[in-house]
Order: C-alpha cells, then structure tokens, then sequence
C-alpha cells in the first residue's frame, strides 16, 4: 500500500479551508486513503468530521495512505494540498 509522510503548510493545518479541499479531493478518488498523525491512529481521508478531528496543526507531519488503482494519484493531489500555502490553494 503506497503511503507518504508530508509535513503539513497551510497556516491552518487540517481545518477549515485546507481540510475541506483535502476531504474534497479524497472523495473524488476511488481508492481508499487514510489520513493520521505519523505515530498516531489514521482515519478516514474522505470525513470531514474525522479529518478535522485530528488536531493536524501547521509543521505536523502526517502520514497519508492510499489503497486502490488511483492511490499513487490521490496521493500526489493530497500531498500537493498539504504543502500549499493556504492563500494559493
């Protein structure tokens, strides 16, 4: 399963704004991707509910997952999303 640990940028880690285009853009894969702490427990990418649960701050890393044909997708949108300033998302 392919998975990437990405330090997160955008000033509001994974809330408001970042965490609705990253839930938006999970739900638009097939693949079945998972979002958590690095030594933490991960949740479901595609629940706004679980992502913003996280707590994921500015400067956390996160480690995301990904199962299915389009998982090495998902990951390059996600990953691109975490690691873009808020104001150019």
């Amino acid at each position: 399963m392919p998975e990437r640990v990405v330090t997160i940028v955008p000033e509001d880690g994974l809330h408001a704004r970042p965490a609705s285009k990253f839930v938006e853009a999970a739900n638009g894969f097939d693949s079945e991707i998972h979002v958590g702490h690095v030594d933490g427990e991960s949740v479901n990418a595609a629940s706004m509910l679980a992502v913003t649960g996280l707590g994921a701050a500015a400067g956390d890393e996160v480690r995301l997952t990904a199962e299915g044909e389009d998982a090495e997708a998902a990951l390059d949108e996600l990953e691109r999303i975490l690691t873009t300033p808020e104001e150019d998302l």
